[in-house]
């Protein structure tokens, strides 16, 4: 798909520059046009031919950006207005930042396309023959029963078939525009707010960080060291580095590689490249999972054993009909050479090959396709409730064989909810925290200047005072404790200029920034965690704002206390500064965005610990996961001391002797392993503390490499490497970036790990789902296919017609799908080991329930088709025969239904736990039970049945269930470990090798 857009992109911006270049030619300045009226001083065709063309001199010639801004009615700092009104005004004069979608199939086309099924269109062809001879030699009262009665089948399978595919179609649908609805912050009215990507308006302000899509066309404000992926938009992977004054302009749809900044939005909708490639794109479903693949295997190899039988029964009854072995009603042979009409033999052989393709239509189980869509579809469904968006199908299916899960510390296993309850400045302890008559003026002066300007969040005070802080959780918590120490965040941040920002990332774990006074001055501020930023510092300022020495004796002292906060779980981070030379700041804009801060010589301000409390439940979460053979290994960027901490509170370290390596291990220490030696201690590992995210992929891909199923999560941009090569990426919905998203599999929404262990749960329910239905669907082909071949080859007549073999391939197929593909998840899932790559689909267990239930249901129907008539004493019935295949018919539908309840709990005597719980399981089989009486009671003539008395009905029951108890002594049968297909191929090896 990403191919498919690039070439849209180009084709674009190519009829754009041949455009451009066809005014050059013909003497056309290439002047932007007039403003256009309205409440702007801009118009749109104006505003778009300068984002488009990344006309620079057009954008001068307005003023600049400010300028822009101006015309737009936007505020550089506050943004828009942002009321209603003016929503309204931006809507109507620049469009909406939606795009028009490609119309989904209608419904008549699933219908066209169930109807192309071969044996259903040969059973069509069979119909319109059976009619017209029936017509012919029966007359038109009574000829049109058969050839009507297959076609209302067929007809009845290819709606159903097309509903429930329309409706899967239309759930995916709403499910890909969920995963497109990004939520992003805006500047308005001097606040950060949350919004829709679609709610987007020209004029808005948006604050750009890393990992970060540019959600619409705009205009860099103001940014440092602001890199920008453009690959999606020109096929060129050169990560562009963007600046307001020479390269402002930023595409919808891009990735913001590296740095920080704000953009004015230009344009929106189809008014962007973006809008027009998603408007002509259409979006891709990810085509067939592994499991579809797998069972369109199986489906394949039924259909080719049916195909092969259908042959053998039609040879076997047109044999038997041409040399008068086959009997009518009356009892003497239907066929006499050179007396029965043509027009009869005809007629009979319609009705034969229409049995022979019926048997097709039973053995060739497109249910099995249809079944795995309707559990994917409502599983995804049912995760989103659970806090959890599906972006691959595929990963619902693997996220059943996951045998282990790296999972992040920060937000997953912990609330997120960050406090500072702890502080070190000038080496003194604060008790409170947040107590600022402890500390001289100009030590909370440094202190309060480097935390308002190094940090990516912000403040808003409202007319009333309210205060409002965003940005991520430990950036609240220090801005928060800092407003608390008296700062004014506005004030410090117009009263000195940025000169350079060092953003935070989570491989180098610091952030830093350049500050000019208005004094000339300059400030380096640094904030990371507190062990590499305090390795840093040579000094440290006391109580009377002197700069001392650190010494060995002071270091040990902090090293012991930072060692005792992260004990404690608290997160450790420290604030320092360094004095900076204006003259060895570079002058010129390009050399300034190359020069790299000075992180030596720092002076070490505050240590301060962060409190983030487990998450309630986790601990309980881990242990479900370790008994249902799932470890969950916690990799993080903190201290290892912390991560200890914490992990021992999850309940992923069970005890302090748990603590020793390789079980907990820094992540520098696993980087300097060679490639064995991390194979061989990959196992142990269950917590990784200050690991970066080349350590995590280190870490997935040798515990693939071992044969794991690996489940990651992760938020930031640099994770996306690790969240692609695991075999399932879950991404974190409120703290992950749109890069991390995207390379994920599964978005955890709620950035909780309880939800990764439900979505655990949901693959093994997809997996097992499949398996019940498999086990109904192969019981009733084995049973039918039997039962009429064995009666074909006997007597020469089945007992079970060609309409009453489409209604059984209904109950089957598309009735059995919905049924069994639904069932919800339960704890008892968890209690099995995942399942592995090559387990067969068709366990052991599961063969023992068939071959029971078939076995049981070809024998008690076969006696019925051979002795039915003494044993249900229908001698003196006027229709005997015709009584006892309803008998037949009604009991194996009545046997389909009591197995029903058998295949929902394979490997469990209690087939009705949760029964109830499960509405559309229940309802139907009422519809089952309900249409199965009408077909038996009203509608005789089409389906070839005759009404039944109430002891018919007994007996018919009976029969079905004994299935039940048949299930229970089934189970107590042992089955061997070895799965079946592995026999065979040892079998086939020991053959091999004696050969």
């Amino acid at each position: 798909m990403l191919r498919k857009m690039r070439v849209h992109a180009q084709a674009i911006r190519a009829a754009h520059l041949f455009k451009a270049a066809a005014s050059r030619v013909n003497g056309i300045t290439n002047s932007p046009p007039t403003p256009g009226g309205g409440d702007f001083g801009i118009g749109q065709e104006q505003i778009l031919s300068i984002s488009r063309d990344h006309n620079i001199e057009s954008l001068q010639e307005l003023g600049g950006i400010k300028g822009l801004s101006d015309l737009l009615k936007t505020n550089l700092e506050k943004g828009i207005h942002g009321d209603d009104d003016d929503i309204s005004k931006r809507k109507s004069a620049f469009g909406s930042n939606t795009y028009p979608q490609k119309k989904g199939r209608s419904f008549w086309r699933f219908v066209w396309e169930a109807s192309q099924d071969l044996t259903l269109i040969i059973l069509i062809v069979a119909a319109a023959a059976s009619l017209a001879l029936g017509i012919k030699t029966e007359g038109i009262k009574k000829g049109w029963y058969d050839g009507i009665s297959i076609a209302f089948a067929v007809l009845l399978v290819i709606v159903v078939t097309a509903t429930s595919d329309y409706r899967q179609s239309l759930q995916f649908q709403n499910l890909n525009e969920e995963k497109r609805n990004i939520h992003l912050e805006v500047t308005r009215g001097g606040r950060r707010v949350e919004i829709s990507i679609y709610d987007i308006v020209v004029g808005d302000i948006i604050p750009l960080n890393i990992g970060d899509q540019v959600p619409a066309d705009g205009v860099l404000v103001a940014g440092h060291s602001l890199a920008v992926d453009e690959s999606s938009m020109t096929g060129e992977s050169k990560i562009v580095h963007k600046n307001s004054a020479k390269n402002p302009f930023l595409m919808s749809g891009c990735k913001v590689a590296d740095g920080h900044g704000t953009m004015l939005v230009t344009g929106v909708g189809v008014n962007t490249e973006w809008g027009l490639l998603m408007a002509s794109v259409s979006e891709d479903n990810g085509g067939e999972t592994p499991l579809q693949v797998r069972l369109n295997g199986v489906a394949t190899f039924i259909g080719i054993v049916g195909l092969t039988v259908a042959g053998v029964v039609l040879f076997v009854l047109v044999v038997r009909y041409f040399t008068g072995h086959t009997k009518g009603a009356n009892g003497a042979p239907q066929f006499v050479g050179g007396t029965t009409k043509f027009d009869h033999v005809l007629d009979d052989l319609v009705k034969i090959i229409t049995v022979a393709v019926t048997i097709v239509v039973v053995a060739v189980p497109e249910g099995l396709p249809l079944a795995v869509t309707l559990t994917l579809a409502y599983s995804m469904r049912k995760m989103m409730a659970d806090k959890a968006l599906v972006r691959r199908l595929s990963a619902c299916e693997t996220m059943g064989s996951a045998t282990t899960i790296c999972s992040d510390k920060t937000g997953t296993l912990t609330l997120n909810e960050m406090t500072v309850v702890e502080c070190y400045a000038g080496f003194q302890k604060m008790d409170p925290p947040d107590s600022s008559s402890k500390l001289p003026p100009a030590f909370t002066s440094k202190l309060v200047e480097g935390i308002a300007h190094n940090t990516t969040g912000s403040v808003f005070r409202s007319e009333s005072g309210e205060i409002q802080v965003s940005g991520s959780p430990t950036e609240r918590a220090i801005l928060n404790w800092a407003l608390k120490l008296g700062m004014n965040f506005d004030a410090l941040r117009s009263e000195s200029s940025a000169v350079q920002f060092f953003p935070f990332n989570s491989e180098q774990k610091r952030g830093g920034v350049a500050v000019k006074s208005p004094d000339s001055s300059v400030h380096v501020h640094w904030k990371g965690a507190a062990e590499i930023v305090f390795g840093s510092c040579t000094h440290y300022m006391d109580e009377k704002e002197s700069l001392v020495d650190m010494s060995g004796e002071k270091m040990a002292e902090l090293k012991n206390a930072i060692n005792d906060m992260a004990a404690r779980s608290l997160r450790c981070v420290a604030i320092a500064f360094g004095t900076l030379e204006a003259d060895k700041i570079p002058t010129d804009e390009e050399q300034l965005s190359r020069w790299v801060l000075p992180d030596d010589d720092l002076v070490l301000l505050a240590i301060v610990g962060i409190k983030d409390p487990c998450r309630p439940g986790v601990k309980n979460s881990v242990l479900l996961c370790q008994q249902a053979g799932v470890k969950v290994r916690m990799v993080t960027g903190d201290n290892i001391q912390t991560a200890k901490a914490i992990a021992l509170e999850c309940g992923i370290l069970a005890s302090d002797s748990d603590a020793s390596e390789p079980n907990l291990i820094e992540g520098k220490v696993f980087r300097s392993y060679s490639e064995e030696e991390r194979d061989r201690i990959s196992e142990e590992i269950s917590v990784m503390g200050r690991s970066s995210p080349n350590d995590k992929l280190l870490l997935v891909q040798s515990l693939k490499r071992r044969g794991h199923v690996v489940a990651v999560t992760g938020d930031g941009t640099n994770d996306a490497p690790a969240l692609h090569e695991a075999d399932i990426g879950l991404s974190m919905g409120i703290q992950g970036t749109e890069v991390a998203k995207e390379k994920s599999d599964i978005i955890i929404l709620d950035d909780n790990f309880e939800s990764v262990v439900k979505v655990v749960r949901w693959g093994r329910s997809v997996y097992a789902n499949i398996q019940k239905f498999i086990q109904f669907q192969l019981t009733v082909n084995v049973a039918a296919l039997v039962i009429n071949v064995v009666a074909a080859i006997s007597s020469g007549d089945v007992p079970l017609t060609a309409v009453q073999l489409l209604w059984v391939n209904l109950i089957m197929d598309s009735l059995g799908a919905l049924a069994l593909a639904t069932e919800p998840p339960t704890d008892h899932l968890m209690d099995r080991t995942p399942v592995g790559r090559r387990e067969p689909l068709i366990t052991n267990i599961m063969w023992r329930n068939l071959l029971v239930q078939s076995m049981y249901q070809v024998t008690v129907l076969l006696v019925l088709n051979f002795r039915g008539i003494s044993i249900l004493h229908l001698k003196s019935n006027p229709n005997p025969e015709r009584v006892k295949n309803t008998v037949i018919f009604n009991a194996f539908v009545i046997c389909q239904i009591f197995n029903e309840f058998n295949a929902r709990k394979p490997d469990e005597i209690n087939i009705f736990q949760g029964v109830l719980r499960n509405h559309l399981f229940v309802g139907i089989i009422c519809v089952t039970v309900v249409l199965q009486v009408v077909i038996v009671e009203f509608l005789g003539t089409f389906a070839s049945t005759i009404k039944l008395d109430w002891e018919m009905w007994l007996i018919s029951i009976g029969i079905g269930s004994i299935s039940w108890p048949l299930a229970v002594i089934g189970k107590c049968i042992p089955v061997p470990e070895t799965p079946v297909s592995q026999y065979f191929r040892i079998n086939r090896w020991r053959r091999n090798s004696s050969g």
